[in-house]
């Protein structure tokens, strides 16, 4: 077995249980939920020591490869970002995962963590990691168990039997999926413990025990590694292989049906941060309970989550037990032991086709970010930033011409064959169908604010000749 554990990150998720602050566009790995990083970022420090641990993995979905990117390097952190071309759920990315370290070593140990939980603990982790290590040298597949603080319903639970290595390391004798509140409470009083979702293996070891339950999932992930392609910085998975693997979660497909299985109990500080009512319950509160972020105040209310983005000031009076989140375009108030709900919620909104649904008001792309300020008929105006050195791509619109007005920063802009420099309060006006292109020739930030004016305004109406970027 290798002398490091090659750490995998699954960051493909849309996390909508979190909205407004997640949605698809951005989901809740890639926020700051609990303190100034993202989870993301956040997991990723948490297996950076070389001593333990290998270059990192990072499986995602082409939608966020940029954003991947640059979380990473804010941390100074290098990875191997893999693209899977569609969702197939955890058996198969962890399939792929095997798949992957394998090519370093067959024997190597492989650490799978969901980049969206919390762990306030990181010795305890790094602890268990130590455990689980020994455990996978013998051929086991270990998951991480959570003492329970308490009887979730949210939770699937594991049963631990007999001790393997020592104190630390249990055998699995039974996984249980989410239960009601009364089995709950005797599966605690039982000393089960929730299942984390986090695991740890050999590279062939769970390769073979792949494609012994689910070959067609193994045969699938072997084809999509092997048919592999580089993209910039990235590397993507085979489309066709990929497709052909089952959706299955690894739960289904090997923990719960392999003899392998072992479990280390942990007290790490561990969360999945589900809801809104998990993501109070690991902020810092005041004397009153409520957990209080951005411009927000409570009178006379207790045990409340408040969070308001965007620079909105947000104001309760006598509410108590709320979940109260306020963004630049949409507002939720629940009540937390209701917080559940909200991926509901959503589903609703997707159904009445609202963008606030699935899209952020700032839309991240691999230059910078653009955010909606205004709109009505036939026009709608955007703030623009570029990064320092970026560029967009060389593009023209069949629906529209836009007016840009520098606000800060300077602007190289090209429009047809004519390229010139554009400075602060300066503004050029790019007519319907004429090719141009944006760049950020300057060491600051570009801001601009962008008026667009025509009959079509969707964002599919671009129409991209060269892009450094690689979109189509």
């Amino acid at each position: 077995m290798s002398q490091t554990i090659v750490p995998v990150l699954m960051c493909g998720g849309a996390g909508t249980r979190l909205w407004p602050v997640s949605r698809e566009s951005l989901p809740k790995q890639f926020v700051p939920l609990i303190g100034e990083r993202s989870t993301f970022q956040q997991t990723l420090t948490r297996v950076t020591d070389p001593a333990l641990f290998a270059r990192p993995i990072v499986i995602t979905n082409a939608d966020f490869r940029f954003i991947v990117a640059e979380q990473l390097r804010a941390l100074g952190i290098e990875a191997d970002i893999v693209l899977e071309p569609t969702r197939r759920d955890s058996g198969p990315a962890v399939a792929v995962a095997a798949a992957l370290a394998a090519k370093r070593d067959p024997q190597a140990a492989v650490l799978v963590l969901a980049a969206d939980h919390i762990v306030r603990k990181p010795q305890e982790f790094v602890a268990a990691c130590r455990s689980a290590a020994a455990a996978v040298g013998d051929g086991r597949i270990v998951t991480f168990g959570i003492h329970p603080t308490g009887p979730a319903t949210s939770y699937g639970y594991i049963r631990p039997g007999a001790s393997l290595n020592g104190a630390d390391v249990r055998a699995v004798e039974r996984f249980v999926e989410k239960p009601d509140a009364k089995t709950a409470e005797g599966y605690v009083k039982d000393g089960y413990l929730w299942n984390s979702g986090n695991f740890m293996f050999r590279a062939d070891v769970m390769m073979d025990e792949i494609a012994r339950f689910e070959p067609a999932m193994a045969e699938a992930a072997q084809g999509a590694v092997a048919a592999m392609t580089r993209d910039l910085d990235f590397m993507r998975l085979a489309a066709e292989p990929f497709a052909r693997a089952p959706k299955k979660s690894i739960d289904y497909a090997v923990m719960e049906r392999t003899e392998l299985a072992a479990v280390v109990p942990a007290d790490m500080g561990w969360s999945d941060v589900g809801s809104w009512d998990a993501v109070w319950g690991n902020l810092d509160r005041d004397g009153s309970g409520n957990a209080i972020s951005g411009p927000a105040i409570v009178l006379n209310g207790r045990d409340n989550l408040v969070r308001s983005d965007d620079g909105v000031l947000t104001a309760l009076i006598g509410i108590d037990n709320a979940v109260v989140v306020t963004t630049g375009d949409a507002v939720l108030v629940a009540a937390r032991d209701k917080a559940e709900q909200v991926k509901a919620l959503v589903e609703q909104l997707k159904a009445q086709n609202r963008r606030e649904a699935v899209e952020h008001r700032r839309m991240y792309r691999p230059w910078g970010y653009y955010q909606g300020v205004d709109n009505g008929m036939r026009y709608q105006v955007k703030r623009i930033m570029v990064k320092a050195g970026a560029r967009l791509s060389l593009q023209k619109h069949h629906h529209r011409a836009e007016h840009w007005v520098v606000v800060n920063g300077t602007a190289e802009v090209t429009v047809g064959n004519d390229t010139r420099t554009i400075h602060e309060n300066e503004s050029i006006y790019i007519p319907i169908g004429c090719v141009h292109r944006l760049a950020n020739p300057g060491k600051i930030p570009l801001e601009l604010i962008e008026v667009q004016v025509g009959s079509y305004l969707g964002e599919d109406d671009i129409e991209r000749l060269d892009d450094v970027y690689g979109r189509g």
